[in-house]
This record gives structure tokens, C-alpha cells and sequence, in this order.
């Protein structure tokens, strides 16, 4: 469960590095009713999505050489400067250095962890982050795809002080790392971590974090993503204790996954 308290590691902010800032808002703004506006006057293209009025997420055109369409998670830290010291001692590798967001807003740096997959962090000044989260139309679940589960684990324990609990999927999918914030119980878990084969990634691709967003009604979801020339490379699918789910991809190959969750029984609400 993703919360708008936003303690240290968890996640906060998600935006879109986009080809065609245009395009792909409105493709969001289609599937998940999302309004789209200008970050600020600035011409750079930063543009905010929101969902009945609150920030939900943001897109903005890619700024580095050969970089692919894709989602990109922030996670919160109280100093973005020692965390990015320890991502380095940890093998991490800075892509961005910290730096400001307007006068007061916070700080952003982008990162990379040892397998590849890229992240961000955000240290809040006077904006904490996403305004709605775990509700339909917004983030309410990030995981990590990575070729070294245990790899993982470590680094991000190592800069968050992550919460971790091992989970069999169900049907025998192997294992997944539920995560959460420091000290925090179970239903605040935020994400997972699935370790996947090398052969797993698309010729050059590499291990990646991916958003979940909420959705009332995932197989209508679903077909909106198809009709507005987005694609579905799995579901979609219920998942015994998860909910229904299916992995899509934008217009220009972005990645996430729409998720209605299962409603919970009175009795495991209790227990």
C-alpha cells in the first residue's frame, strides 16, 4: 500500500520520459481520465498529470542519448547526498547529481542500481509528492524486474533500510520479495522484487522498475489501452490473492501494469 505520508523509501514520485510529450499524455489522459498541464511556464516540456484534481504523475521528454520511453519510480529521502554516497559505496552508479526543483520544492537525483535498473530519489522541501496514491487512476504498487533478487535486496536495503518478506506466487511463479518502508508492518508494504533469467529482457533491455496503477475495472482498462494504440503483454488475469491484473505497454513501449485489487473477506480484514 502506497500513502501520501511518505516516510523515508517509499515511493513518492513517478514520471514518464517521453518522445512525444504530447502523445503520450494524451494516451494516459484516454486510459485513466488524467488531466494534463504545464509544469510551469518554462518550455521544457514538463507537464503534470492529475486525476480529479490531485498530482497522480508527470511526463517530460527524455533528456539522455538513446534512452527508451519508460516510467521512472522516486523514492523519498530525508538527504539525497548520502544516499548518494552509499548508492556509489554499494556499486550503484549516479546518472543525474542532485538539483533543485524550483526554489523551495526539493531535490531529485537519478540513479542506477548494479543490475541496471534505473531509479530516482526525491528529497522533499516544500512539495512531498504524489497528492493521491492506492486509489484507481493512481500508483498503488511499484516492482522491480532483476536478473539478481538477493543482488537487489541488499543494495536498496542498504540505502533505504527496506523491510522485505519472502512470498511464493501463486501457481508456483516463483519467489517474490514483498518491500516496504523501515520498521513499518505489512500493509504498508509498497512493492516487490522478482527475480527473473537474463533471457527474461528484450534484446538490450535491461532490469527495470515498472509502476502499478489502480483500476476499478481492469478488463476496461484494458481495452482502452488497445483501442488508443497501446499493447497487452499479459493478462488480463486473476491473480489468487492479488486481484485482476495485466501487464501493458504505451504507444512507444513504456511499461506498466493496471490492477484491480481483491477485495478483502470481513474475516481477513479482522485477522
Amino acid at each position: 500500500m502506497i500513502t501520501t505520508d511518505f516516510v523515508p523509501g517509499s515511493p513518492c514520485w513517478l514520471d514518464l520520459g517521453a518522445r512525444d510529450v504530447e502523445s503520450e499524455a494524451a494516451f494516459y489522459r484516454a486510459v485513466f481520465d488524467w488531466q494534463a498541464a504545464p509544469y510551469s511556464e518554462e518550455p521544457d516540456g514538463y507537464t503534470l498529470f492529475r486525476l480529479d484534481g490531485k498530482v497522480v504523475g508527470a511526463v517530460g521528454p527524455l533528456t539522455e542519448a538513446g534512452a527508451r520511453p519508460a516510467w521512472t519510480i522516486y523514492f523519498n529521502t530525508p538527504d539525497a547526498d548520502a544516499t548518494i554516497k552509499v548508492a556509489e559505496q554499494a556499486g550503484g552508479a549516479v546518472r543525474t547529481q542532485p538539483a533543485e526543483v524550483g526554489a523551495t520544492e526539493g531535490r531529485f537525483a537519478q540513479l542506477t542500481d548494479p543490475q541496471g535498473a534505473e531509479f530516482a530519489i526525491w528529497q522533499p522541501g516544500r512539495y512531498p509528492g504524489l497528492e493521491l496514491t492506492d486509489a484507481p487512476g493512481s500508483l498503488g504498487w511499484v516492482e522491480l524486474f532483476t536478473t539478481d533478487s538477493a543482488a537487489a535486496q541488499a543494495f536498496y536495503r542498504s540505502l533505504f533500510g527496506w523491510t522485505t518478506q519472502e512470498i511464493s506466487l501463486p501457481g508456483g511463479g516463483g519467489a517474490y520479495t514483498l518491500i516496504g518502508p523501515e520498521g513499518a508492518g505489512e500493509e504498508r508494504m509498497h512493492g516487490g522484487i522478482m527475480g527473473v533469467p537474463p533471457d527474461f529482457f528484450e534484446s538490450g533491455g535491461k532490469p527495470y522498475w515498472h509502476p502499478v496503477f489502480g483500476t476499478a475495472d481492469c478488463d476496461a482498462t484494458v481495452g482502452l489501452v488497445t483501442r488508443h494504440g497501446g499493447a497487452v503483454s499479459m493478462g488480463p488475469q486473476t491473480a489468487e490473492g492479488v486481484g485482476r491484473l495485466a501487464v501493458c505497454t504505451d504507444p512507444t513501449g513504456a511499461e506498466f501494469v493496471v490492477l484491480r485489487p481483491q477485495e478483502q473477506t470481513p474475516e481477513a480484514a479482522a485477522g
